[in-house]
């Protein structure tokens, strides 16, 4: 690493999505990304057991002197960033959120689902931010038990039977999908594991119904409160550290698959 690094903690994979929308919008930065798979999922955990985890993460990054913190998994987000935000003051900190009020926006029928976590869904947080919404559309919210550890599985073995089942039983029971009067016509991916799951729901749900992810939201927010990187004459990209505190297979598997990173990582212990 050069400099000081952007670092990014998930529960796992998912927040690969997000990585991958950084280094995007930001190619010269250095980032620290960890996957908290040895104590996941988060959600379906308690909010203690993430707000745990959170604060061990965050100190850890902290001490590696990051200039920038991003929390790239909805739960942890909706049950520890007040606190991080208290205990590291002058630390530039981001989460994530569902994408609700840009999917009000877009929606013509004004009907809109939400996919996410159970613990995203039952915060404090996430009601807060509905509430925000007035009557400005109507939002179907469905826990997806058992998508993001589908997803992490379908990373390290190829096999999507799972991930193509769940994305079937959830989207069916959130009720029709399309442009006509009470349909759905919007659908929020509210967990950062799900926009890896998008080719799938596009087969279910068809190529016009927008699928919404806040990736590129959030690393316009990380650009704007980041320094930037000095930049020498022969650096093409910045360097990307992987740890997890799982088995390290399932995160290179996915980010070679997903990010065409090269195969590396190594075990956390925190």
């Amino acid at each position: 690493m050069t400099g000081q690094a952007i670092g990014v903690f998930d529960s796992g994979i998912g927040g690969l999505s997000v990585l991958k929308a950084l280094r995007a919008a930001m190619p010269h930065e250095d980032f620290i990304y960890i996957a908290d798979s040895g104590h996941a999922p988060y959600g379906e955990r308690d909010a203690a057991h993430v707000l745990a985890r959170s604060r061990a993460i965050a100190r850890h990054l902290v001490d590696q002197r990051v200039k920038a913190l991003v929390m790239a998994c909805n739960t942890a987000t909706a049950a520890a960033i007040a606190l991080l935000r208290a205990e590291h003051p002058g630390l530039p900190l981001i989460g994530v959120e569902p994408a609700l009020k840009p999917a009000a926006s877009l929606s013509k029928t004004g009907r809109i689902g939400v996919m996410a976590t159970r613990s995203t869904l039952a915060s404090d947080k996430f009601k807060a931010l509905l509430e925000m919404q007035g009557s400005s559309a109507t939002f179907v919210l469905q826990p997806c038990d058992g998508l993001a550890h589908a997803i992490e599985r379908s990373a390290e073995t190829g096999e999507t039977a799972e991930t193509i089942a769940l994305c079937t039983r959830y989207t069916q029971a959130m009720g029709q999908f399309g442009f006509e009067k009470g349909q759905i016509d919007t659908l929020v991916l509210g967990c950062t594991h799900y926009p890896f799951a998008s080719e799938h729901l596009r087969a279910l749900l068809g190529p016009e119904v927008q699928l919404l992810d806040n990736g590129e939201a959030i690393a316009r927010q990380t650009r704007r409160l980041v320094l930037p990187a000095p930049v020498a004459n022969d650096q093409t990209e910045g360097r990307v550290q992987l740890l997890t505190t799982g088995q390290p297979s399932a995160l290179q598997a996915a980010a070679g698959r997903w990010l065409g990173l090269p195969a590396g990582g190594g075990v956390l212990t925190v």
